[in-house]
């Protein structure tokens, strides 16, 4: 059966299962009556269900009606999630996608007590523009399933097949990344404004040359420093804006949140006794 005929169900219809749903429609490989959401509160979906998505507050019904089991959740929600849908779990039918932060595919496993293949997989919300950075790691599945899961996210950004040992470190880089980047946009607007920029035209500059600057390395493979030596004239004001935000801890604040995310990410998931 090829991916697209397959029925998804995305257990927890918060952002990143909305963003995640609406990217796989927008890849033309889903239509939206493939896909269920799950959600306690459906008033939150209403406006999914009118673009012909599928909702239900029942987790074990959305799991006996799709082959495709996506786990959108919160890691303090995983065990008591899993227990409510165990019953409902074909370990020859469904294939499990876990994009739960801090939770290894030996506890999903190990929770359900049936020999299911799952996979974990850590897009970010960009996914909903078909932009995400998506890590992917399922040692212990088959290469078909794999290659299921990877063909589902190229259709919405970029991939890249990772050890699950650094699945959480993937989290912070790419997952927390997007915060990251966008607070640094917006200290960009901030700093625009203050030199004489509308708002909300600080704010279109910025973005616009942030993109500019991700395109420039992705489209020439090069390093961010090859980059900036091309806009670096000695005694300008380029190195004079840059060498005060080092003196101020830019890329040390940077790394440091980085690594303090990705500390975090290991402590969320708590296994119920």
């Amino acid at each position: 059966m090829s991916s697209e005929k397959k029925k998804v169900a995305i257990l927890g219809g918060g952002n990143m299962g909305v963003a995640l749903a609406n990217g796989m429609v927008a890849s033309g490989k889903y239509q939206p009556a493939d896909i269920t959401l799950t959600r306690r509160n459906l008033r939150s979906l209403d406006e999914m269900v009118q673009l012909g998505f599928r909702a239900t507050s029942d987790n074990a019904k959305a799991v006996a009606e799709a082959d495709i089991i996506i786990l959108s959740i919160l890691p303090q929600q995983l065990d008591s999630v899993l227990d409510t849908i165990a019953v409902s779990v074909d370990a020859h039918r469904h294939l499990f996608v876990s994009i739960v932060t801090g939770v290894y595919v030996s506890d999903i496993i190990s929770r359900l007590g049936k020999p299911v293949e799952v996979i974990r997989a850590m897009p970010n919300t960009a996914i909903a523009i078909r932009e995400s950075m998506t890590c992917i790691a399922g040692s212990e599945a088959s290469d078909e399933n794999r290659a299921l899961v990877c063909k589902i996210f190229d259709a919405v950004g970029e991939t890249v097949e990772i050890e699950e040992e650094l699945m959480t470190s993937a989290t912070a880089l790419c997952a927390c990344g997007i915060a990251f980047f966008l607070r640094s946009i917006r200290a960009a607007t901030q700093g625009g404004t203050e030199i004489g920029f509308h708002a909300a035209d600080a704010l279109r500059m910025a973005a616009q040359t942030a993109k500019g600057a991700a395109s420039l390395l992705l489209h020439f493979q090069s390093h961010p420093e090859n980059e900036i030596d091309k806009v670096t004239s000695p005694k300008g004001c380029t190195i004079a804006g840059l060498n005060e935000m080092e003196h101020h801890g830019f890329s040390s604040a940077l790394i440091k949140g980085i690594k303090t995310s990705s500390s975090k990410a290991e402590q969320l998931y708590h296994k119920d006794k």
